[in-house]
């Protein structure tokens, strides 16, 4: 049932970004490289799978959800630059700096971000008010103070010792903010009441610190060839981890900790979410 959905999910987004038009220069073929190139495409399955358990049809805010995944490749090809992570390698294919070059992948991450703006005010997305209501929240999630101002605090901690909190308070922000609007996203636009929308909300938080937990993790007992880009990087730059602060077990603990709070948050849905439990499950057993 799950690897079903989740299909069904993933062949509306892949179809959707086959069909984007992309000319020959080398703009677009740095854009097109990077999101075309795989991906687990969490962020807009998310999207859709709230949008469907608020009752409404996913197919019907699927440029919006698409636009989510524009904004994340975005910051995947500008972490891998030089000046950040200095990572050669993304989804098990060389990095776009390391194709394209550096002026190129800053500015197809550039692109790809303003480029998402285009789909969120996609004209087909229903009534205007909810609209307006999730390009502000998705411009405020990308932003200062969520994805980007997380990854600002992230790489001021490098080299530091951080408490628990000051490292749970990195990762809401760096990664936790748009998976946490991604959800919204879906509940808004497809027509969830206020109660609907806060759960989802409860359920994206703890999956979004889940989901950087086992990011953690990975980077410890994972390899590159499964992970699909070098392991170890965490230890390298002497970031704050969970693991580093917690070890193994103490942030298996954590991600599991969370993974509970996030299906507990989806009891007002009864069987309308069974596919975000089973998702928020699928998130602790990844291995890439």
């Amino acid at each position: 049932m799950f690897q079903t959905t989740f299909q069904r999910y993933l062949t509306m987004i892949e179809q959707f970004l086959a069909q984007l038009p992309w000319d020959k220069d080398i703009l677009n073929q740095s854009m097109s490289y990077s999101l075309i190139g795989g991906g687990k495409r969490i962020r807009p399955v998310l999207a859709l799978a709230s949008a469907e358990a608020v009752g409404g049809n996913p197919e019907a805010i699927l440029p919006a959800a698409v636009s989510l995944e524009l904004i994340h490749t975005y910051s995947l090809i500008h972490d891998d630059l030089p000046a950040m992570d200095n990572d050669d390698y993304r989804r098990g294919r060389l990095s776009n700096h390391k194709v394209f070059g550096e002026a190129h992948a800053i500015l197809a991450g550039d692109a790809l971000l303003t480029y998402a703006f285009e789909f969120l005010a996609d004209s087909g997305l229903g009534q205007p008010e909810r609209q307006l209501r999730i390009i502000h929240e998705v411009a405020v999630a990308a932003g200062k103070v969520g994805m980007v101002g997380g990854q600002v605090a992230d790489l001021a901690g490098e080299g530091k010792t951080l408490t628990l909190n000051e490292i749970e308070e990195i990762h809401k922000a760096k990664t936790g903010a748009l998976l946490t609007v991604s959800a919204r996203l879906g509940g808004i636009l497809a027509g969830g009441t206020e109660e609907q929308i806060k759960a989802l909300t409860d359920y994206a938080q703890a999956l979004g610190l889940a989901f950087q937990i086992k990011d953690d993790i990975l980077d410890v007992v994972g390899d590159s060839e499964t992970l699909g880009k070098p392991a170890g990087s965490d230890i390298r730059q002497r970031k704050a981890t969970y693991v580093s602060l917690l070890g193994l077990e103490g942030a298996g603990s954590q991600m599991h900790a969370q993974i509970l709070k996030a299906q507990s948050a989806l009891k007002l849905f009864d069987e309308g979410a069974i596919f975000l439990s089973e998702l928020a499950s699928y998130i602790e057993q990844r291995q890439h």
